[in-house]
């Protein structure tokens, strides 16, 4: 694991020493976004077919509600006739999950990286390169005690979250609709009882505002990894808006209707 992080840390320095020209002191954050959407471009396949799955998951809807009548007090039944039935149609249930899974072990060797005082032995430099003025190996709260809030440090952090803000909206309107679209091809979901499932509303609630959670890790993570998130969360909003640009339409009426 080591020699590893030392590769990894050479393989971060020398993209920071490539992009020096162009950022000079922040080439190392400038580094940490280009690996970022290295990592994303390299999963970008897999978001194209997670897109095509959950288009035919959405097809699916209303013999997916068909079942729920059907089977609805009948869990085991119910569970078999939706897998069953996702076999013949030759749509995966879980293939939306692999782009996020692919993408954690960039996300810990980054997080890793820079939350070590050193790397292989030798003292980790990284952790005092800045973007602007704020050290990539430093936290929120190292911002809040040397200058504030609005302070050399604490600016960078306070546009990391206006940005990781604009976001989070864009991603809460766009679920928003989607719940929407959903909800209108097939009823919620009933237990053996024909009564809705507990917590479902509040779960319905909370989904639209997961985004927001990314707040969060600006706040508590070392400023690189916080970049990474950011960086990754952006390219997901803008990817999402491109490969299902053609069901906006249907989700805005939906929405409308309702």
């Amino acid at each position: 694991m080591s020699a590893f992080m030392s590769a990894f840390a050479r393989l971060v320095g020398s993209l920071a020493d490539a992009l020096e020209p162009l950022f000079h002191a922040s080439a190392t954050a400038a580094a940490i976004v280009l690996f970022t959407a290295l990592v994303r471009l390299a999963v970008h396949p897999l978001s194209r077919a997670s897109a095509r799955g959950q288009k035919a998951r959405m097809k699916l809807q209303p013999k997916i509600a068909e079942l729920r009548k059907k089977h609805g007090k009948n869990p085991e039944r119910m569970q078999k006739a939706l897998l069953e039935l996702h076999r013949e149609e030759k749509v995966s249930p879980l293939s939306g999950c692999l782009p996020s899974l692919l993408q954690l072990p960039a996300f810990f060797l980054l997080f890793h990286l820079f939350s070590n005082a050193s790397i292989g032995g030798e003292p980790n430099d990284l952790l005092s390169h800045t973007l602007f003025e704020a050290p990539l190996g430093g936290h929120w709260k190292d911002a809040l005690a040397d200058g504030g809030p609005f302070g050399g440090h604490g600016l960078v952090y306070l546009a990391l979250f206006a940005l990781v803000t604009a976001v989070a909206t864009f991603n809460y309107r766009r679920t928003k609709l989607q719940m929407a679209a959903s909800a209108a091809l097939t009823p919620a979901p009933t237990g053996p009882d024909g009564q809705p499932v507990p917590g479902m509303g509040a779960i319905n609630k909370l989904m639209p505002l997961m985004s927001f959670m990314t707040l969060f890790s600006v706040a508590v993570l070392p400023l690189a990894a916080s970049l990474y998130i950011v960086t990754s969360t952006t390219w997901s909003a803008v990817e999402r808006a491109v490969l299902y640009r053609d069901m906006v339409p249907v989700k805005a009426e939906v929405a409308t209707a309702g």
